[in-house]
């Protein structure tokens, strides 16, 4: 799980992902991730293998989450929370964000951690999103973009 430094008396956990998106025909769309039994959406993410540098972690959990192979552009930023995991521990987590785009890959090759994966319009996926912090990274996604365009 990524466990590292404790701070206070919680122990630390980072996980990395990324917000992969493309131009459509109706403007920005990017990837979610859905789970039925817990009627959830989210970005794809994970936590890094031993030794494993979090881009790794970003472009490895994205690729397997989604079933595409993406390239990371630029970070994001990152979200902070805690969260108690089944044995009762409980946890500081953060997770690294990167904006990636699709270099190939389908997404009907997603792995079993998802039940759906797809894109959505940009503002859709904003309404879509489970966690508030996941809608802020996606606003974060769009602004860099934005920014991109303006001379």
């Amino acid at each position: 799980m990524g466990v590292g430094a404790v701070t206070g008396s919680l122990p630390k956990v980072v996980s990395a992902g990324g917000v992969v998106y493309r131009r459509g025909r109706h403007g920005i769309e990017i990837v979610v991730c859905g789970r039925r039994r817990d009627s959830l959406w989210a970005l794809p993410k994970g936590s890094p293998h031993p030794g494993e540098e979090l881009e790794g972690t970003a472009t490895r959990e994205v690729e397997e989450e989604t079933g595409l192979s993406v390239a990371i552009e630029e970070p994001i930023g990152s979200i902070h929370y805690r969260f108690t995991a089944p044995d009762g521990t409980r946890y500081d987590k953060r997770v690294d964000h990167h904006l990636m785009v699709p270099t190939g890959g389908r997404l009907e090759d997603h792995d079993g951690e998802f039940d759906a994966v797809r894109w959505v319009a940009l503002e859709e996926a904003l309404s879509l999103l489970s966690y508030a912090n996941e809608r802020k990274i996606v606003r974060q996604a769009a602004q860099l973009l934005k920014e991109r365009e303006t001379p």
